[in-house]
């Protein structure tokens, strides 16, 4: 008993050495990152600026809107106040760059071709749904959508949305959007096809932001993901027991997937869990699939057919 307890030790020792080498080696990656605060530039232009401003950031002025109506947003009373709040909330931006710039040695350690894009911040009247917008040269992070989940600009949103509108979450919010990217998945029909991709997506975080925490990642509270821990044998019984995994039941994502305030067992333990249960199971499948099959990088994963992974994973949570 003794000699397996030393060896259980001397692994878990030799395995966070191994941890603290690789990221000592990132940390000392170069990153040419210079954030460009678009919001505060918008908020300082006059009208007879508005030409250079133009000709700087061409492709944040469609061509259809005129440029009498970019005037009038200078002057819009309500464009004024959330750049005054959103210049109040980050004032100081160097911890949310610090997150930015860890992720993005991280992103460049594992894809050697990686070019960083130009990084601009924006404000776009809290339109959640676009928080942030990347493509291969530009990320666009709209700052108006982080002031923290109390600010009286999300009075109108519900709860379990805005508790994740805070400057922590711009570094997982980006890269979730540059995990869409990576990943590809020819069918996504049935609700195990759902958990694996947004799985995915999770276990990409996982690799470029050691740095969060688990809850941080998904967008839970720590009470739940302490509940999706504790009860994530039983979900996966229910969801096997109930044939679930394999249907293409259109209404099993609104109740396992989306983002909810709980998920949707039709149990009285609904009103205990956390939505989008689905999505955390299909991270512990990802992270099963990828602790069985070492010679898988994160790269190759993503882009890994769900019935791939399935037939490939020995998952199954103890309880």
């Amino acid at each position: 008993m003794k000699y397996f307890l030393f060896l259980v030790c001397s692994l878990v020792f030799l395995a966070c050495n191994k941890e603290n080498t690789l990221e000592t080696e990132i940390s000392k990656i170069t990153v040419d990152l210079d954030i460009e605060r678009f919001d505060k530039l918008f908020a300082q232009t006059t009208e007879s600026e508005l030409p250079q401003l133009k000709q700087t950031y061409p492709f944040l002025f469609p061509k259809r809107i005129t440029d009498s109506v970019w005037v009038e947003m200078l002057k819009d009373t309500l464009q004024q106040e959330i750049l005054r709040e959103v210049d109040s909330k980050f004032s100081d931006f160097d911890a949310v760059e610090l997150e930015i710039r860890k992720f993005y040695q991280h992103l460049k350690y594992y894809d050697k071709v990686f070019k960083e894009p130009r990084l601009i911040t924006v404000i776009n009247n809290v339109d959640y749904r676009e928080s942030i917008v990347v493509t291969d040269s530009i990320a666009l992070i709209a700052l108006d959508n982080y002031l923290g989940e109390d600010h009286y600009f999300y009075d109108f949103i519900s709860v379990y949305l805005r508790k994740n509108f805070k400057p922590e979450s711009i570094s997982v919010n980006l890269a979730e959007a540059y995990a869409e990217k990576y990943t590809y998945q020819t069918s996504r029909k049935t609700l195990l096809d759902e958990m694996i991709y947004f799985g995915k997506l999770l276990y990409f975080k996982d690799v470029m932001l050691p740095f969060k925490s688990d809850a941080e990642k998904i967008g839970y509270t720590e009470e739940e993901i302490n509940w999706a821990h504790t009860n994530e044998a039983q979900v996966w019984s229910y969801l096997v027991d109930g044939a679930f995994l394999f249907s293409t039941d259109n209404s099993l994502p609104a109740r396992f997937i989306t983002p909810a305030p709980f998920s949707k067992f039709y149990l009285e333990i609904d009103n205990e869990s956390p939505g989008r249960i689905g999505q955390y199971i299909g991270w512990q499948i990802i992270k099963a699939y990828m602790r069985q099959n070492n010679e898988v990088d994160v790269f190759k994963m993503m882009q890994t057919s769900t019935q791939e992974i399935f037939d490939n994973t020995k998952y199954k949570p103890t309880k």
